[in-house]
Order: structure tokens, then sequence, then C-alpha cells
């Protein structure tokens, strides 16, 4: 993957997307075409996220010229996905082509070399295609004739297609979310209410529009089917929820200490609101040196606080 050509499509997703933003689609047509005149790969593709950016302003544009050329692109980038060999770059298909086609290919010794060398590029392709791996390797999910769990399915699908994103990277949402209700359910080994629960827990995390990182991730194939099954609450939530829950856990924490270490436990006063003798009482010099400290009181049972001196 060329630098110049990630840089150049870096700058035209910027442009796009301030044009989506102010709907306004004047110049669109030209960095259009500019990015029709990019060779573009699926590693850009993923990299540079121009795909979401084409969408958006297919979306916003009424130019039927700017339309059809941002879905002729789109369709085109969904073939690089389709290619068996996207991972590779075109110089190395040029030297495969070359190596496997030799005019002496009827000879024994040409059987022979040519079978080595497609055995010496079949192990050095897996390092190759490991890079772009997509959900579509993963083992397709059996079918099911149960109702329960075929409606889950679809609406795994349907959480998975929030929003452009399975547009731009390409991904099957249907055998995505059939990939995932059938690890689930291998855990349960039923539909009760566990295995609701667990699927409803999905749907609701991938359809939240604050956090779409964990529904691209899932897109993309970074987190895969069987870990989408299983992660927790906090492992799906979103940072920004991530960080509320630690603040309210460190609050929670202060509060309790306060609240242990805030006073003195004592049954020797009587609350004047609900009569309870609960109470913890603090003592603080409010006034001079040679007067007596005032003594706060807080009843535990009811939250009544009062003082005297």
């Amino acid at each position: 993957m060329g630098k110049k050509e990630e840089e150049d499509i870096i700058r035209i997703a910027k442009k796009m997307d301030k044009m989506a933003q102010k709907k306004n689609g004047a110049g669109a047509l030209d960095l259009l075409k500019e990015l029709r005149s990019i060779p573009m790969t699926l590693e850009l593709l993923q990299s540079t996220r121009i795909g979401m950016s084409v969408n958006a302003i297919r979306k916003q544009s009424t130019d039927d010229e700017v339309t059809s050329l941002a879905k002729a692109l789109i369709k085109s980038w969904k073939k690089l996905l389709d290619e068996p060999n996207s991972g590779e770059k075109p110089d190395e298909k040029r030297k495969e082509q070359t190596t496997s086609v030799s005019p002496s290919q009827g000879s024994p010794e040409a059987k022979e070399e040519s079978s080595s060398s497609s055995n010496s590029s079949s192990k050095s392709e897996p390092a190759d295609v490991s890079t772009n791996t997509l959900i579509n390797t993963f083992p397709r999910a059996p079918n099911t004739s149960d109702s329960i769990r075929i409606k889950c399915r679809e609406l795994l699908a349907i959480a998975l297609q929030t929003g452009d994103d399975h547009i731009a990277i390409g991904a099957d949402c249907d055998e995505l979310g059939a990939q995932i209700e059938e690890i689930i359910f291998q855990e349960f080994k039923n539909t009760d209410p566990k295995y609701k629960n667990r699927v409803r827990s999905r749907i609701s995390n991938l359809k939240d529009v604050k956090n779409p990182n964990l529904r691209r991730t899932v897109l993309c194939g970074s987190v895969t089917p069987e870990r989408m099954a299983k992660m927790t609450a906090e492992e799906m939530a979103s940072d920004e929820l991530r960080d509320l829950r630690k603040n309210l856990t460190k609050e929670a924490v202060r509060e309790h200490q306060l609240s242990t270490t805030g006073g003195t436990q004592t049954d020797l006063f009587t609350c004047g609101k609900c009569k309870g003798k609960c109470c913890t009482y603090t003592q603080v010099q409010t006034r001079s040196a040679d007067e007596p400290m005032t003594t706060f009181v807080f009843c535990n049972d009811c939250g009544n606080r009062w003082k005297f001196c």
C-alpha cells in the first residue's frame, strides 16, 4: 500500500465528510473522479474507511452524476472482498503467473518445478491473506428450523446493519448474525430466558449509535463472532459509558469511605424526627479555642441532621 495513495484518500475523505456535514455537495464530482483514478486495495479501504464517506455523499447529493459515480465506486470496491487473493500484491500475482506458465510445461521436470513453486507460494500466501481476513472466512453457521432462533438471527443481522458501515466494509450481516446466534445457542443448548437475555444484550449494544466502534470491529472481523457472543456488558460498553461507570464507582467508594470515617457511631442521641437512636456524631471547633467544640449529629435511619453545643 502506497503512502501517497493513502494520504490522498484520507484527504478526499475529510473533504467529503465536511461536505456531508454541511449538506453542500459542490465539488463532490471532482473528488469522486480523482478517487476513481487512485488504485484501490482492500487494505486501503479498511484503513481509510473511504467507503463511508462516499456513501454519505451519495445520500446527500441530488446530482444524478454524483450519485451514479458514487454507486459505481462502491460496487467496484465490493468486488475486492470477493477476490480470493485480495491480500496479495499485484507484483506477486504477476510472478506467480509467469512461473506457472512455461514453454516446457509437458515435461516431467516442468511439472516438478511447477508443483514445488505452487507449494512454496501456498506456504507464503497465508502470511499475506491473514492481514485481511474477514468474517466471510469463518465456517458458515448451520441452518435451523427453530422459529425463535431464526427470529434472533434476523434481529442480530438488523442490528449489524445499523448505519452504513456494513456497506463500506462489505460484510455479510445475515451470516454474521447467524454465527453469533449459533455460538450463544451452543452455550445454553436451548432458547430459555438466559439465551434470550444474551441475544438481547448483543442487539442493544450493536444498535447503540453512541458506540459505533463495537459494530465496526465485529463487521471488520477484529472481534470474532465467538468473542461477540461471550462479551460482558463492561466489554461491550462505549468509551463514554465505561468512563462514566468508572467515575460512579469512584464516587460510590468515596461516599462509602466518608460514611464510615466521617463520624462516630453512637446510641446516646435520640433523633427528634424519627425518635431513632442509630446516630453518628462529629465534633468540630467552630468557635474560639477556649470554647467547647460543636457537636454535629446525623441520624442513620432517616437522614436528619442537627447540632448542639
